[in-house]
C-alpha cells in the first residue's frame, strides 16, 4: 500500500521497515522509492541547447537503475541567462520536441522526470549568450563576475520566463518542475545579500530578496494549474561571508509553503564559493558520520515547515539514507555524484550489496562535460 507524503504536513504515513523502496505520492505524483536524482548539468545538449539522445540516454540509464524520479539539469529560460554549455534550453516552442522525446523515453523505462528551469543570472558569462551578464546588482568587484543591475522590466520579463517554460515543459509531457533558487545562479543571488544589493522592493528584507522567486513561482502556478508540481531548490546557507544564511532560509521556506509549492529540495553553497562549501563539495566522506552536509539545516526545516523536504549533499549509504526518512529528517534522499559514477547504485542497494557508493566526491565527472563529452565519472568513461 502506498504512504502518503501530504504537502500540507509534510508526515510519512504507513511506514514501512524498508521506507527506502515503498511507493509515494508528492500532491499527486507517484513515486517507486524514495530516491531522486538531482539535477546537474551534463553537457549533453547541442550547443544551441536542443535536447540530444545522449541526454536521453544518461538519464534513462538513471531510471532502470531503479531512480524513483528524475530531476534533469537546469534547462534556462531566457537565451542570455545560458550558464554552461551544452546546456538544455527551454526558452522557445522550438525546444518542445526534444524535450517531449526525453520525457517519453523515460516514461517508457517506467521513470518519473522533473525539468529544472533556471537563469544564470551573473553567471551567465557573454561568450555563450552574447548579452552583457546581467544580475540583482551591478558588479565591478573581483568576487564574482562583472554584471549590470536588472531593470524593473528585466525583472518582469525573467518572471514571465519560468511561466512560459514552465508551460512548455508541461506540454512536453514532464511531471512537473524545478525552479533552481540554489548555488548562486539568478534566483539564488537575489536571495543572497552577498549579490544582492538593491535598494528597491527586490533588495533589502529577506521579504523583498525573496520577490522574485515568489513571482516567478506564482507565473510557474498561473500558467501550469494548481494541480501540477512544482518544486523549489534552495541554499540552506551561501557558505560565504554576508551571504543567506539559515534563517533566512527558513523564511522563504515559509513564504514558498503559503504560495502552494509541492516540494523543497534543500543543498548549499555556491559557485562563488570553493573548495569544502561550494555547491560542488570535495571529498571523500570515508565514515557515516562525515555524511549529510546539510543535516543541522534540514532538522531546523522539519521543526518549522511542512512542505516535503528532498535533501541532497554527501549522503553515499543506504543505511545513512534510510535514517534520515525513518526519524523524519528527509522525505527524499537526492543524490547526483554517486549516480554518475554508479548509475545502478539504488538498484545494488535494494538487491542487498549495502556497500557505500564508490564516488570519491573528486568532481572529475565535470572535466569531460567541459570538453564536449558529456559529464561522466573518468573511472569509468563512455566510449
Amino acid at each position: 500500500m502506498e504512504s502518503i507524503v501530504k504537502s500540507s504536513s509534510g508526515q510519512v504515513e504507513g511506514m514501512a521497515k524498508k521506507i527506502l523502496f515503498e511507493k509515494s505520492n508528492i500532491d499527486g505524483l507517484s513515486l517507486a522509492n524514495r530516491f531522486i536524482y538531482s539535477a546537474t548539468w551534463d553537457g549533453r545538449a547541442d550547443a544551441n541547447g536542443f535536447c540530444t539522445q545522449r541526454n536521453i540516454d544518461m538519464l534513462v540509464e538513471r531510471v532502470r537503475g531503479d531512480v524513483g524520479l528524475i530531476i534533469t539539469g537546469m534547462a534556462f529560460v531566457k537565451q542570455e541567462g545560458k550558464a554552461a554549455p551544452w546546456q538544455l534550453a527551454v526558452y522557445g516552442d522550438e525546444f518542445v520536441e526534444g524535450l517531449t522525446n526525453l520525457a517519453r523515453a523515460i516514461h517508457d523505462a517506467r521513470g518519473k522526470v522533473v525539468l529544472q528551469l533556471a537563469h544564470g543570472g551573473c553567471y551567465a558569462p557573454s561568450a555563450l549568450t552574447g548579452h552583457e551578464p546581467l544580475g540583482p546588482s551591478a558588479n565591478d568587484t573581483d568576487k564574482f563576475p562583472q554584471c549590470l543591475e536588472m531593470s524593473l522590466h528585466e525583472i518582469d520579463q525573467v518572471v514571465e520566463a519560468f511561466g512560459k517554460a514552465a508551460k512548455r515543459a508541461q506540454k512536453a509531457g514532464f511531471d512537473g518542475v524545478q525552479l533552481h533558487a540554489a548555488h548562486g545562479y539568478l534566483l539564488s543571488q537575489f536571495l543572497s545579500p552577498l549579490f544582492n544589493k538593491r535598494s528597491d522592493n527586490y533588495g533589502g528584507s529577506i521579504e523583498n530578496r525573496a520577490r522574485i522567486l515568489l513571482e516567478a513561482f506564482q507565473a510557474v502556478r498561473n500558467k501550469v494549474g494548481e494541480e501540477y508540481p512544482v518544486f523549489v531548490k534552495i541554499n540552506s546557507e551561501d557558505f560565504v561571508e554576508g551571504g543567506l544564511t539559515v534563517d533566512e532560509m527558513l523564511q522563504v521556506c515559509a513564504m514558498l509553503e503559503k504560495a502552494g509549492v509541492d516540494a523543497i529540495e534543500m543543498s548549499g553553497g555556491t559557485i562563488y564559493a570553493s573548495g569544502a562549501y561550494s555547491s560542488c563539495r570535495i571529498g571523500a566522506l570515508d565514515s557515516p558520520e562525515k555524511e549529510v552536509y546539510y543535516k543541522n539545516a534540514a532538522i531546523r526545516y522539519k521543526e518549522e515547515i511542512s512542505v516535503p523536504l528532498i535533501l541532497v549533499g554527501g549522503i553515499r549509504s543506504p543505511d545513512v539514507s534510510e535514517k534520515l526518512v525513518s526519524d523524519g529528517l528527509a522525505d527524499y534522499v537526492s543524490l547526483c555524484r554517486p549516480l554518475i559514477r554508479e548509475p545502478n547504485l539504488v538498484n545494488r542497494w535494494r538487491s542487498g550489496n549495502r556497500t557505500r557508493a564508490t564516488c570519491i566526491y573528486c568532481n572529475g565527472c565535470f572535466e569531460p562535460g567541459l570538453k564536449g563529452k558529456g559529464v561522466q565519472c573518468i573511472a569509468r568513461q563512455e566510449p
